[in-house]
């Protein structure tokens, strides 16, 4: 960190970071948090940031290594490096520059991609270019597992297959929001999910309510709980869906850290209420996100301020607590779902919100799944960057696992 006045050594680079009071080791501690999803490490420990210079103007600007030039990743990961040092005091604007890597250093990239391909990626049944959607919360109570039913509900009306995971061990009610039972099959050593119908698409349900009667409490705790959301996503037939949607336990705890793992690719889109409470505890489970390297998409408030029929406002749990949080952990507010009572009926029956077009709710899920579609989508593209690359060198373990060792050179 510069703590003391510059030196003569000093280039005029640092002097100007120095005198404006934004300390390097302040910079590299906001961008350690700027992970590349498909290698699974921050953009520091890659290599990818080169360094940076701070104007007198107040704006940062921030040079960034790519794979190659085309690489669609570039602009997501440039948003997420705004996001981050846009919130350093005395930090007013940030510019990103991008080159593009040498072959040598592609070269040493690709060998920290063969580290995070042993040592963090894990073998699942999904689709390599279905994204992950991981809702989660802080704490119980704010709707979270009717915000991953109606998401997945709203994508499935846009013609889509949708995988909806309930990893909700313990306090499973997905079978019921969907109104879904039944045993759960097995084909060529695959479960089966229970899939229904939606509008032009489907969805496709595993939960531990289908293993269990709706009345009996699960007692397991710890490495039992990671090994069913284990079997889950490796023994499951996930082939065809457009997305997963996994609907967490609430909390910061096993399940949690276990799919982080299992799941390094995913999105978390944190639940949260308007009131400040709910906003606090749904932080530390960003915080638990990002510190096992899990991309934070966005914010959902669930329980928003609703408009009655005469066309009255209330906020009955508060207001402002989504923008908040979405402030504090720079990602940006998806969207307001506003308290409705047809939630809860809708949610008893079987029948989602999102099936009701002319409903407030339904245009809220709407406006988020849109918003989902065009972000997550180009961030899994796989197209001519690092996820391309790591695709190659899962598949060169697979076939040295196989057939033994293989000197072949990877090209990415």
């Amino acid at each position: 960190m510069l703590t003391d006045g510059p030196k003569d050594s000093e280039s005029p680079e640092t002097r100007g970071v120095a005198e404006q009071g934004v300390a390097e080791q302040a910079v590299l501690d906001a961008l350690r948090w700027v992970v590349d999803p498909e290698l699974g490490a921050d953009i520091v420990e890659l290599g990818m940031f080169r360094g940076f210079v701070f104007d007198p103007s107040g704006t940062i600007h921030v040079d960034l290594a790519i794979t190659v030039a085309s690489c669609p990743l570039r602009s997501q990961i440039s948003s997420d490096i705004r996001q981050r040092l846009i919130r350093l005091p005395g930090v007013k604007d940030v510019e990103v520059h991008t080159v593009e890597m040498t072959a040598a250093e592609r070269s040493d990239l690709m060998a920290k991609a063969r580290w995070n391909a042993r040592s963090k990626a894990a073998k699942t049944n999904i689709p390599r270019d279905a994204p992950v959607m991981v809702i989660a919360s802080g704490k119980g109570g704010v709707g979270k597992s009717s915000v991953a039913v109606n998401l997945a509900t709203t994508l499935a009306l846009r013609g889509l297959e949708v995988g909806l995971l309930d990893a909700d061990i313990w306090g499973y009610s997905i079978p019921r929001m969907l109104h879904l039972d039944g045993d759960i099959n097995v084909r060529s050593s695959k479960m089966l999910p229970i899939s229904k119908p939606i509008g032009p698409g489907r969805i496709k349900v595993i939960s531990m309510g289908f293993l269990a009667s709706e009345d009996s409490a699960i007692m397991w705790r710890g490495l039992l709980l990671n090994r069913a959301v284990q079997q889950f996503l490796e023994d499951v037939n996930w082939e065809g869906i457009d997305y997963l949607v996994v609907d967490l336990p609430p909390g910061t705890g096993d399940v949690q850290m276990g799919l982080s793992r299992m799941l390094p690719r995913a999105a978390m889109l944190v639940v949260t209420t308007p009131s400040l409470s709910a906003q606090r505890v749904a932080a530390r489970a960003a915080d638990m996100a990002r510190k096992g390297y899990l991309r934070v998409a966005g914010v959902i408030e669930n329980m928003a301020p609703f408009r009655c029929e005469h066309g009255e406002t209330y906020a009955l749990f508060g207001s402002g607590g989504g923008q908040r949080l979405a402030d504090e952990l720079g990602v940006p507010l998806l969207g307001s779902i506003p308290l409705d009572p047809a939630v809860g009926s809708g949610n008893d029956l079987g029948v989602p919100i999102a099936l009701d077009s002319t409903s407030d709710t339904a245009e809220a899920y709407k406006n988020i799944a849109e918003q989902l579609a065009n972000e997550i989508r180009s961030h899994n593209a796989m197209a001519g960057c690092s996820a391309r690359m790591l695709r190659s060198v899962n598949d060169a373990l697979e076939r040295q696992h196989t057939n033994g060792p293989d000197h072949s050179e990877i090209v990415g």
